[in-house]
């Protein structure tokens, strides 16, 4: 969806020294961990489970750090692993909310990105963090609204840093895969979940999988969810179908035929003004949109995957896909508050649709075997995709009068300008990538990647009948890492990797944006990784740098034009500790903190219109705190108490940092009862201090969006 041109600023912050000092004893008390260990009986520790499964998430394959089949541990970057277990524990049933718990990413979702967009290691948005579904990419960075619903989900895989050798431009930041439940073998097993709650919130959930034959097997989910949400016109409701069918013709070949369906009627809510400078409790619960104001998005996902493995040492898949989305919006979506009047000024009544299509194949092979007598694996591939995108709208104008900010008449959306096909984008893309994993050693591990990427974009003006641009974009992304393992459960590793970010989404780009090249970036990053208790539990820690070259910034002797000799860069620890503690007990927790800056950012101010330079500011939307903790007590059989707590740092609302965000902390607590072996009922409270907290700033820096308020959910789940 359209929405004003980003602008983005960063305050000075002390030098790293003191940034890097404060985690510099992490590494070092859970190093002597193992020998304080030994004092209990391995049968006092509960085991801890962070991933599907009792296997330590660091020791699983993670499909979306590498195509060599690579485990966190032996990856030179961080990765990390969110089972079905932590999304049901923690009662995360979007997955935006599931996404966040991972180290270092923070959400900034609105309407006008599909409630989708995430920050990460100072960067923002889906033309610098990618979205994937099931390891695909929607193309063009245009907002990705599906998979939104976590019933259907198995996991959740996050890499930070910048992923182009694997998935092509716009991954600076990192890239996050959903991955959705599969077919598997052995018996039919079926799922039921029912919920209600306060904000008249009703969730249900139906699952079923398994073998039908020797050589079939499936896997179903459907969910539906309706509230009444936190704000007056705060209903939303939504509904997903996922299916897969899978056919082993013999052992070395396997097939899969999915197919999903997401349909969404979000919450129609853009925001709260400012009123005087301040946001006013008395305002926490208004909506200024327009009483007929509608928001709809449908995504469709089908995929044709096979895998054929000849030999131990061969591996080659292919895959298929179509994907279509369907997106509309009509809101008064811009409020200013006025003081002269007392009221709400409303504008920018805006009415658009995408039609969005993408049809793709992907092929890679892996090849196992000996280079120089050392054993090394080998991957390569290619990619290639068109796609189209329909951009229908009324040019944003119209206005519904201004309201009462305590006692808003909504009215009814009026605009002057007809709805109709504004321009259509299309994408031509192709790309070949490698990878490959040299063992120097039984400890000792080098990794390297490249991709070339190529995509060819035209832009039709359909109101003028004429072809308004045609542009090729090439780049070459490449990584080069190595992993030591200073124990056989204490790793060491470090990165360094080149990518690139579209300056604006692909198949939004507009001619004006056409005439410039994509922004280059560059990361070095080091950390250790560590299993440790007899694989009870497990932490990381990583530092990093990121600088990111090419933004778009104002000519400062003509602020009407730009050029391209932006820069800005981010530099930040992260630390991840997962642990049994003591019988019964089970504690995860992360933290990061970054300095994120603009090294060389200007932009238009004032009026008349002035460059202003941003150099040194913090860019809008980036917390440079994040932190996450939760906590899980069996206190008694089939009895299990839970809670958790989320820390947002504060973030600048505008580039020149005069507008601020607030830091923000929510607590969530639970307590399931396991009925039975198939059975648990659980009770939850979300936000449950009513903690008044914002999630993002949508259209001006002075309309910020409220996060969710205090609500109480009672779940059933029974398995048959």
């Amino acid at each position: 969806m359209a929405t004003p041109a980003e602008t983005t600023g960063a305050r000075r912050l002390p030098a790293p020294r003191p940034l890097f000092a404060r985690f510099a004893l992490f590494p070092l008390a859970l190093a002597t961990a193992p020998a304080h260990a030994q004092q209990q009986s391995p049968a006092e520790l509960q085991p801890i489970v962070v991933s599907a499964g009792a296997e330590s998430s660091l020791n699983q394959p993670a499909s979306t750090g590498s195509n060599l089949g690579l485990t966190p541990m032996q990856t030179p970057a961080s990765v990390d692993i969110i089972s079905r277990e932590q999304i049901e524990s923690r009662g995360d049933t979007n997955v935006l909310d599931a996404i966040t718990r991972a180290p270092g990413i923070s959400a900034m979702p609105h309407p006008g990105n599909g409630n989708s967009a995430l920050s990460s290691r100072g960067f923002t948005d889906s033309t610098s963090v990618m979205r994937l579904y099931d390891g695909l990419r929607q193309y063009g960075g245009v907002g990705v609204t599906f998979p939104f619903d976590t019933w259907s989900v198995q996991s959740i895989e996050v890499l930070r840093g910048p992923a182009s050798v694997i998935y092509g431009d716009g991954a600076i930041g990192g890239v996050v895969n959903v991955i959705p439940k599969k077919p598997t073998r052995g018996p039919i097993e079926n799922e039921v979940q029912a919920t209600v709650g306060t904000q008249d919130t009703a969730r249900l959930g139906l699952g079923s999988g398994g073998a039908l034959s020797d050589t079939l097997s499936y896997r179903l989910d459907l969910s539906g969810n309706y509230t009444d949400g936190w704000v007056d016109l705060g209903q939303s409701g939504d509904a997903t179908f996922s299916g897969a069918l899978r056919w082993d013709p013999s052992p070395q070949w396997t097939t899969t035929l999915s197919y999903a369906y997401g349909y969404q009627r979000p919450m129609r809510y853009f925001g709260t003004p400012l009123i005087d400078g301040e946001q006013r409790d008395a305002v926490r619960h208004e909506n200024y949109n327009v009483s007929d104001s509608f928001m709809r998005f449908r995504d469709q996902w089908t995929q044709l995957d096979s895998t054929w493995t000849p030999n131990d040492a061969t591996t080659v898949r292919a895959r298929l896909y179509r994907i279509e989305s369907r997106r509309d919006w009509r809101d008064a979506e811009r409020y200013v508050y006025n003081p002269g009047t007392g009221l709400i000024d409303r504008s920018d009544n805006t009415a658009i649709s995408h039609d969005q299509n993408q049809t793709g194949l992907t092929m890679d092979a892996a090849f196992k075997g000996r280079l120089a007598g050392l054993d090394n694996t080998l991957s390569v591939g290619f990619d290639l995709n068109h796609s189209t995108f329909k951009h229908t709208n009324n040019t944003y104008t119209g206005s519904s009068g201004p309201v009462d900010p305590y006692d808003p008449a909504h009215g009814h959306f009026e605009s002057d300008i007809p709805t109709i096909p504004r321009y259509r984008n299309e994408a031509d893309q192709y790309a070949l990538f490698a990878e490959n994993r040299l063992a120097l050693s039984s400890r000792w591990s080098v990794i390297g990647g490249l991709r070339y990427d190529h995509a060819r974009i035209v832009r039709d003006d359909l109101v003028a009948g004429a072809r308004a641009l045609s542009k090729t974009y090439a780049d070459v992304g490449w990584r080069l890492g190595t992993v030591f393992d200073l124990t056989p459960d204490l790793a060491l590793y470090a990165q360094y990797a080149e990518a690139a970010d579209p300056v604006s989404g692909l198949l939004m780009l507009s001619p004006a944006n056409s005439g410039f090249d994509m922004s280059q970036g560059k990361q070095i990053e080091i950390g250790l990784k560590q299993n440790f208790w007899h694989g009870k539990g497990e932490w990381t820690l990583a530092a990093y740098h990121i600088r990111k070259s090419g933004l778009l910034t104002r000519d400062p002797d003509d602020p009407s034009l730009r050029e391209q000799v932006g820069e800005q860069s981010s530099r930040g620890l992260e630390a991840s500790l997962a642990l049994a503690f003591a019988p019964g007990w089970k504690i995860e927790a992360n933290a990061a903190m970054l300095r994120a800056r603009y090294d060389d950012f200007t932009e238009s101010s004032g009026s008349p219109a002035v460059a202003v330079s941003r150099e040194g500011k913090v860019p809008p939307n980036v917390a440079q705190r994040l932190a996450n903790l939760w906590i899980s007590w069996n206190f008694l059989p089939r009895w299990t108490a839970m809670g958790g707590l989320q820390y947002v740092g504060k973030r600048y609302a505008d580039s020149a940092n005069r507008i601020e965000l607030p830091s923000y902390t929510t607590t969530d607590l639970a307590l399931r009862w396991d009925v039975n072996k198939d059975t648990t009922l659980t009770a939850r409270g979300y936000n449950v201090f009513d903690r008044a907290y914002f999630t993002t700033a949508y259209y001006t820096s002075t309309q910020w969006l409220y996060g969710p308020g205090r609500r109480f959910e009672l779940t059933l789940n029974h398995r048959f």
